[in-house]
């Protein structure tokens, strides 16, 4: 896969498929999810805007789509919340901009605060889910005045929003954990392995690192695989190839803690992100929940909606009843 692997790769997609294929029938959320382009920061974003209360933004991961939060969407709006979630530049219906630099972390957090800009919001809780809570970190740190509260899935803060440290460092390092990282510094690579056969390549990562294969049907599968064969990967890999830049941009912010109340949900199966790198973070989140979601790799929310979303609306009850 042009030296691509997320740990749990090296286990072919026939032999996951014999495991547990992912079952046929209507995606388990029917709603059209209706995106709105906004312009953005200069770029233009879609969003899905549903629901009136206090608003909570959702901003979803690699390789993945505003769709990711489905599930999420309904029972916010149940529980009277108003509930956005974004396609990110460069994926689904929002624009992709053309130049590596483009997708540099904080043109991403700016979307986020732009985005309300756009809204006509001044502050919302951002929910964030593998890049896209590398993002709500970002944005809580470079623009604290616009975040109310964080909720981290997978993705813990270790004291520094740049996410990743460099490819320097992973591959000195960290190459058992993150060696995936430098597989897609080079531009074309990953994008000619993926188009090599896209249904596998989608599935090796999201079967690879799930608990079990069954988390979605054929029909949320095609949403997916649909978006990226049209679109490509260049786009979704631009967060990626800036990770040197952005460690370099972010120097002057470590160690700067997370001042916002916050709820990290860990998943007790991902294997690339395990709950035990959560330990510690009140060192620089003071006010600091965890919830731990059991039976569920990295595709945390769609894995696990029931706990998630309980785990969420808890959190988010919680601090709107504070006086």
């Amino acid at each position: 896969m042009g030296g691509f692997a997320y740990p749990g790769f090296s286990t072919p997609y026939a032999a996951l498929s014999a495991r547990g294929t992912i079952p046929n029938g209507p995606a388990h959320y029917p709603h059209r999810m209706d995106r709105i382009l906004h312009a953005v920061n200069g770029v233009q974003l879609a969003a899905i805007d549903e629901g009136v209360g206090d608003p909570v933004v959702m901003i979803h991961g690699f390789p993945e789509l505003a769709f990711s939060w489905r599930h999420q969407i309904p029972a916010l709006t149940e529980a009277g919340f108003r509930a956005i979630a974004y396609d990110q530049r460069g994926y689904g219906e929002s624009s992709k901009p053309e130049s590596i630099e483009a997708y540099a972390l904080t043109n991403l957090a700016a979307d986020a605060v732009g985005l309300l800009d756009a809204l006509g919001l001044e502050r919302a809780t951002f929910v964030g889910h593998d890049w896209g809570s590398i993002v709500v970190w970002a944005t809580a740190i470079m623009h604290p005045e616009r975040v109310e509260s964080v909720v981290s899935l997978n993705v813990p803060y270790r004291g520094w929003c740049a996410g990743f440290p460099s490819t320097e460092v992973i591959r000195e390092k960290l190459a058992d954990r993150f060696g995936y990282v430098l597989g897609f510094q080079e531009p074309g690579v990953t994008e000619a392995a993926f188009e090599a056969d896209p249904d596998a390549w989608l599935r090796a990562i999201y079967l690879g690192i799930a608990a079990e294969p069954a988390f979605m049907s054929d029909d949320e599968f095609a949403v997916y695989r649909d978006a990226f064969v049209r679109d490509g990967l260049f786009g979704p890999l631009g967060p990626y190839r800036n990770i040197d830049a952005n460690a370099a941009a972010t120097a002057h912010l470590a160690n700067e803690p997370i001042t916002q109340p916050t709820l990290m949900i860990t998943a007790d199966r991902d294997p690339i992100l395990p709950p035990m790198l959560a330990t510690g973070m009140e060192r620089w989140v003071p006010n600091l929940e965890v919830a731990d979601i059991s039976h569920s790799g990295h595709w945390t929310q769609q894995e696990q909606p029931r706990q998630v979303n309980e785990a969420l609306i808890s959190f988010l009850r919680s601090e709107t009843s504070e006086p």
